[in-house]
């Protein structure tokens, strides 16, 4: 799951590097001028997890209280999103505009796109549109990705054509699909897979598609096949309501983001975001717990002396699957999971309580993780 990225798209100028300085730390070019990012940057980001920093201090305190007394320095390991910047994309893209093909590229290798859309009025920050619209900018975006997947769709019925006539079953089941998703994108309507009934609230959207023919799409890497989140750059005021009541109405996923601001309190405390009277928690953490539920992902973790350490798998995935994330031969030798919740174990003060308190569970090889679980593998 290591693999798991998001690209950070936009038209040139919107705040696309900024962001991704922000978020990774990661020296990224930023300047006031098109196309200043020209190879894509690449980062990988720490998911925020308040459960793993206390279940890290109760390993240790166990670990203080062993027969042997010795507290071994526990590591602590967060779950991860790499966020990919690319460069900034103009009308006419998938023609081959500014950079074109290749910035088109970079987004079919990443898991799930954000969208950087302006709404800040800085008059210094060149602006490659007539006005601040960021609507008009995701209607930009969208419009790119449609003609390019167009593009690829018309090329496999090409190339299909003669199965097809043939009447061999798999040509005319995929012919029945590709067309489908065509007709979706010349009526300009992104393209959108069957979510499990597992999938978070936050991500669940009406599906265009069945299971079976979303694997089908699957294998095409259609560009408006992929999940998406819309990043309003300004400050809250600076969103107009008319821009709010779109955004709401058609169940966009979005947040409002002062990059700018968050770039500056990068590294500020708690306390210190307090007396400047910013948000008690990075908005830019926020932003990658919303990336997170994006992707139809949870956490589980593990945790004794040696190290606390969050897991990443889908939602809906069971114990062997899961237990994959850690090594292969728990999935394939698997036996059972000892299985609690993770502020149950914390309210147990540990194990053995915990066990004591029948919170303590153990799960066969259909048991369905939650999101929290606290896991510990036996296999053969």
């Amino acid at each position: 799951m290591s693999s798991l990225s998001i690209g950070i798209v936009g038209l040139p100028n919107v705040g696309k590097s900024t962001l991704f300085k922000t978020l990774t730390k990661k020296e990224a070019d930023i300047a006031n001028y098109p196309f200043c990012t020209i190879d894509p940057n690449v980062g990988v980001v720490l998911v925020p997890d308040e459960r793993v920093d206390k279940l890290w201090e109760l390993s240790r305190q166990e670990a203080r209280l062993a027969p042997n007394g010795a507290a071994k320095s526990a590591k602590k390991i967060y779950a991860t999103v790499g966020f990919v910047d690319i460069a900034g994309l103009v009308k006419g893209a998938s023609a081959g505009e500014g950079l074109g093909n290749k910035f088109l590229s970079h987004i079919r290798e990443v898991d799930a796109i954000l969208y950087v859309l302006r709404a800040f009025k800085k008059s210094d920050i060149i602006n490659t549109q007539n006005d601040i619209n960021p609507v008009k900018e995701k209607e930009i975006l969208d419009v790119e990705l449609i003609l390019k997947d167009l593009e690829t769709i018309n090329k496999r019925i090409d190339a299909l054509s003669g199965d097809f006539r043939q009447n061999k079953k798999e040509a005319v089941k995929e012919m029945e699909v590709i067309k489908k998703a065509k007709d979706f994108l010349e009526k300009g309507e992104l393209l959108v897979g069957h979510l499990p009934a597992s999938a978070t609230p936050k991500a669940l959207q009406a599906g265009n598609f069945t299971a079976d023919e979303t694997e089908i799409l699957k294998g095409f890497q259609f560009l408006t096949f992929k999940p998406r989140l819309y990043l309003l750059n300004g400050k809250d005021e600076e969103v107009s309501r008319e821009v709010l009541d779109i955004f709401n109405k058609n169940n966009w996923q979005y947040l409002i983001i002062d990059i700018a601001t968050e770039f500056e309190a990068e590294g500020l405390s708690r306390e210190e975001r307090k007396q400047l009277g910013l948000p008690l928690d990075s908005e830019t953490d926020v932003l990658v717990k919303k990336s997170y539920e994006l992707l139809n992902l949870i956490t589980f973790i593990t945790t004794g002396e040696d190290e606390t350490r969050a897991w990443t798998i889908k939602n809906g995935d069971t114990a062997p699957k899961a237990g994959a994330a850690i090594h292969s031969d728990f999935e394939t030798k698997f036996v059972k999971a000892e299985v609690v919740f993770w502020q149950d174990l914390l309210d147990a003060n540990g194990y053995p309580k915990a066990r004591e308190q029948g919170k303590l569970r153990t799960e066969g090889k259909e048991y369905v993780v939650k999101d929290g679980d606290v896991i510990e593998f036996k296999h053969g």
